[in-house]
């Protein structure tokens, strides 16, 4: 039985206005100035602690007490606007009748992760075989919190057939680093820099038939 894992952020979810959001409001607390939402997003896919002190530079070495301000601005608030991006529902409907393990594969928080998976009802599709950010020693692009999700799915062990779908290069870094294939979503939020891909989709649902190859 092969196994498909997921982003979240910009891969099933597009959750970039409550991001930058949460970011600019614990900016506003701290007397600095708003920064623009690309220039926000370009610094999530590695834990919000990496965002905290990329986008907050001026109190980089405040990130411990940043991230208490933010995990409470984002807890509040990170269920108002975000939304799952189209055909995300459909996509793993099928692939569950199809008959694939599917997982989660993400450096968003535990918490938020946790909660937007109940808020959307995908916890059917995923039986418990979500790694989160804070969840593995290591964060991708490193394979082991892949590894780590296989291992939540009967004991699954990871193979060339199996497939990783993100929408920032530590997804496809983490694919290649984990043996197993990647699909770049094109309308996410990250970017792709210089990573090995092995196949590009515009929407989710175009995924469908890259992985009818492998059954």
């Amino acid at each position: 039985m092969n196994a498909c894992f997921f982003d979240m952020d910009g891969t099933l979810i597009d959750s970039r206005a409550d991001l930058a959001a949460t970011v600019n409001h614990t900016r506003r607390d701290l007397g600095l100035d708003e920064l623009p939402v690309d220039e926000v997003l370009a610094h999530v896919g590695r834990g919000a602690k990496y965002l905290l002190s990329h986008a907050i530079p001026e109190r980089a070495d405040e990130v411990d007490r940043l991230w208490g301000m933010f995990m409470d601005r984002y807890g509040a608030h990170m269920l108002e606007s975000v939304q799952l991006y189209p055909s995300v529902r459909r996509t793993l409907e099928e692939l569950a009748d199809r008959g694939w393990l599917l997982g989660v594969n993400t450096a968003k928080p535990a918490f938020a992760t946790k909660a937007i998976i109940e808020h959307f009802g995908l916890g059917r599709f995923f039986k418990g075989a979500v790694v989160a950010g804070g969840d593995c020693p290591e964060m991708k692009p490193s394979a082991l919190p892949l590894r780590q999700c296989a291992s939540l799915m009967r004991g699954h062990r990871l193979s060339s057939h199996d497939w990783m779908v993100g929408d920032n290069w530590t997804d496809m870094q983490c694919a290649a680093n984990a043996g197993v294939k990647g699909a770049f979503c094109t309308f996410g939020f990250g970017r792709l820099d210089d990573s090995r891909w092995t196949v590009k989709i515009n929407r989710m649902d175009e995924l469908l038939r890259h992985l009818k190859a492998e059954e």
